[in-house]
């Protein structure tokens, strides 16, 4: 793991005017093309038909979810998190809170400037951090993924299919044992992700315990969401969710997910005989309770108190 670095306070780029630019187009392209075609109004409706305590469990789900992520950033970072939970739960919260609202995956930027400002990490080892876990993600994902056409069409097939893909996780634990040698770019860029990578595979299976608990409880929270807006199997409402989640890795990303969210979900679901009518509604609605969530959590985040490195605990405040 990289040592750390003298913290500073620079502020993260958070995307370029173009990228805020284009955002703006697409987000109004989506109000716009939503009012021509199916109309907000008969989008909308089924809102008034959920109660309450009917989006409680979602948005319990959606907060553990954001709460296990801060355990596995801790996991990943010990034992130089250890004794800062509560930082590392804020540090989570408004990192997933920027990735959900600006656009051109700026948000990500977040990750690396608050573990340097709270912790003294250094920002291009915390971002190389970064990457493994992304990959820990889309390792999850495609489990998840081969779980919902076992759904869809049971067979022994699928078995073997997921104990290979699990077969790959080992591989991660080795990588942290490599050094490339030589002192080119390619070289030292290796050596940065090397570095950055869990240093064993015993280390590496218990951050991918994290990541499998962080994504149950989404997806969980998510189809109760989804299946409240739309009348289909199990199996589809979860490929509606996984689709919905794959849009987070396309480069293109409007202002606050707008557009390629929505056209993640129905392209995931068209496919498997939902109507594009009804899957843009269910992708306008569960995207708008992602949106919801992430605005009140954000807010809160805010509270949570501060424990930068070599210093003692702050309020919420640090402007």
């Amino acid at each position: 793991m990289r040592q750390p670095e003298r913290a500073t306070e620079t502020r993260p780029r958070l995307g370029r005017a173009r990228d805020w630019i284009a955002g703006v187009i697409v987000l109004a392209t989506v109000v716009v093309g939503v009012s021509l075609t199916v109309g907000w109004g008969p989008i909308l409706a089924p809102w008034r038909n959920l109660r309450l305590v009917q989006l409680l469990p979602p948005i319990a789900l959606t907060a553990l979810s954001y709460g296990l992520r801060g355990a596995r950033i801790r996991e990943y970072f010990r034992p130089r998190l250890d004794g800062s939970f509560v930082t590392v739960v804020r540090l989570s919260v408004l990192h997933t809170t920027a990735n959900n609202l600006l656009p051109m995956r700026a948000g990500e930027m977040v990750f690396p400037w608050l573990m340097r400002r709270y912790f003294g990490y250094g920002f291009l080892g915390a971002t190389a951090s970064l990457v493994w876990i992304r990959v820990l993600d889309l390792h999850f994902l495609g489990l998840i993924g081969i779980l919902i056409l076992d759904l869809r069409n049971p067979s022994w097939s699928w078995s073997l299919a997921v104990l290979f893909w699990l077969a790959l996780l080992p591989i991660l634990g080795l990588t942290g044992r490599l050094m490339p040698s030589g002192q080119g770019r390619l070289a030292k860029a290796l050596r940065l992700m090397i570095e950055a990578a869990p240093p064993s595979t015993a280390k590496a299976l218990r951050i991918y315990l994290w990541t499998a608990l962080v994504w149950l409880s989404k997806f969980l929270a998510f189809a109760l969401v989804l299946r409240h807006f739309l009348s289909a199997q199990l199996w589809q409402i979860l490929f509606g969710v996984m689709g919905a989640e794959l849009s987070s890795v396309l480069p293109f990303h409007g202002i606050a997910g707008s557009g390629s969210y929505e056209l993640a979900v129905v392209a995931a679901l068209v496919p498997v005989g939902i109507d594009a009518t009804a899957a843009l509604a269910g992708a306008v609605n569960l995207h708008l309770f992602l949106l919801g969530v992430t605005l009140i959590l954000g807010a809160l985040a805010f509270l949570l108190p501060v424990r930068r490195a070599g210093t003692a605990i702050n309020g919420g405040n640090d402007s």
